[in-house]
This record gives structure tokens, sequence and C-alpha cells, in this order.
């Protein structure tokens, strides 16, 4: 896996990770103002979900170099064979 790849595998991970760690902890406010979402979290923390985001990214993203770095799983295999 070149550099490249690895960085397009991770941007990718971390994408779909982001979008399952975004619910965690949200509660919408009690009485929201006029004119506001009421299902507006009152404190998403993106901060937090962004670390969280990154760090779980991180260990995904080394299962995904180290199958394809111990050739345990490869594409060509499957389509050549």
């Amino acid at each position: 896996m070149t550099w490249l790849n690895a960085l397009v595998v991770f941007i990718c991970v971390w994408w779909v990770v982001l979008f399952m760690v975004l619910p965690w902890g949200v509660r919408p406010v009690e009485n929201p103002e006029p004119g506001h979402e009421p299902g507006a979290p009152e404190k998403p923390m993106l901060w937090r979900k962004v670390i969280a985001t990154t760090l779980l990214s991180f260990v995904v993203w080394g299962v995904i170099y180290l199958l394809v770095e111990l050739e345990l799983f490869s594409f060509r295999d499957m389509v050549a064979g």
C-alpha cells in the first residue's frame, strides 16, 4: 500500500466513523427558542467527537493496513481467481 493509498483509505474510514460517532451523547434542547430546530442538540461537543473519530479511525485503518500488508486479504486475488 503506497502512502497515497493509505491516506485515501484513512480519509474514507475517518468520514464513515465520524457519521457513526455524531449521535453519541446528543440531547435535544428541552425548550427551544422560537425559530430554532427542536431536534438540534443542546451541546454538540464536536471537538470531542472529532478526537474520538480520529482515534477510532487510526485503529480501524491499522487493521485494514495490516490485512493488506500481510496479504491476508487481497482484491487482486478475488479478480484473478
